[in-house]
């Protein structure tokens, strides 16, 4: 039996759970999960049917664990310690772990869907304005390589996915700190193996369509 469940599909978040396995070197079994028809064993571990959702199977249970950005966390500590914060990176680590989750992914959205911020009240959104937010994004990266500095963590590969898929989808501008971070992370050997498999599920997908 593998340690992993991941339950999955290949065109959502899912691809940054699936990168994060590979970095972890770890041993999963995927799920591929339909939109509509959704299947009891994802629901019986995560009613709200969401994806990706994984499942490790440690200590005699079944441990579930969701959101990408607490997947790529749990990962770390789980089965890669070496992608794990240092004490001397924790603060960095987790501060923009947390932002790209959080403040980051809701100014991408609401740019999205169209939602203003009312004026005088950008305290009470998270993300303040959208301008804000990738400005912050923007100044972090200047001047390092990753998120803790020189060395790759667990959190390069959320904060990297929002910054790498910003970029494919044109929701984040193409800023020079945006475009060479994404280019030193798609270079990486999981990423690439991570990708080339969601990669050929959506072409087999299409296809059968």
């Amino acid at each position: 039996m593998a340690d992993y469940t991941f339950f999955t599909n290949p065109m959502s978040r899912g691809q940054i759970a699936r990168w994060a396995l590979h970095e972890a070197g770890a041993n999963y079994h995927t799920v591929l999960v339909d939109w509509v028809a959704k299947p009891q064993s994802l629901l019986d571990v995560n009613p709200m049917g969401k994806v990706p959702t994984l499942v490790h199977h440690h200590g005699g249970k079944d441990n579930v664990i969701s959101e990408a950005a607490a997947i790529c966390a749990y990962l770390a500590q789980s089965s890669a310690p070496e992608l794990a914060p240092k004490e001397s990176e924790m603060a960095d680590y987790y501060r923009w772990l947390f932002f790209a989750q959080g403040p980051l992914e809701q100014a991408i959205l609401a740019r999205s869907m169209g939602w203003e911020v009312p004026e005088g009240k950008n305290m009470t959104a998270g993300f303040g304005s959208y301008d804000l937010t990738v400005d912050n994004l923007d100044q972090m990266l200047q001047g390092r390589n990753y998120v803790c500095g020189e060395r790759f963590t667990m959190a390069d590969v959320y904060v990297g996915s929002q910054v790498d898929w910003g970029i494919a989808f044109k929701t984040l501008p193409e800023r020079a700190s945006f475009v060479a971070y994404a280019e030193r992370l798609r270079g990486r050997d999981a990423y690439k193996a991570a990708k080339a498999i969601d990669m050929k599920l959506i072409e087999e997908a299409r296809a059968g369509a």
